[in-house]
């Protein structure tokens, strides 16, 4: 998994929650909301994420940890390097077409 630069993610978490201290002091300014949704669109590609508040959260999670550890964080359990293959064993690419295509 490729990870952003570090310098790049706290530049945008802080533009994100400058937007947001902005947005939540005049709501229904339209242009002030529609740019902290796209800081929370661009954190969220950043971090990817659904959500600009987990997305939020994972920047912050980041920054405060090593690439490592954080790739682990996020699986919820540490990487292995063995492969288990459960089921049939696969074959050839040309015996898995379609008889349709012939």
């Amino acid at each position: 998994m490729l990870l952003p630069a570090k310098a790049e993610v706290a530049r945008q978490l802080r533009r994100y929650r400058a937007w947001e201290r902005v947005m939540l002091a005049s709501p229904d300014d339209r242009t002030v909301r529609a740019t902290f949704e796209d800081s929370g669109y661009t954190l969220c590609v950043l971090m990817g994420k659904r959500c600009a508040r987990e997305a939020a959260e994972a920047a912050e999670r980041y920054l405060r940890s090593s690439a490592g550890s954080y790739l682990q964080e996020q699986n919820g359990r540490p990487r292995t390097t063995a492969v288990v293959h459960r089921g049939p064993p696969v074959t050839a690419a040309a015996d898995r077409r379609s008889p349709a295509g012939r």
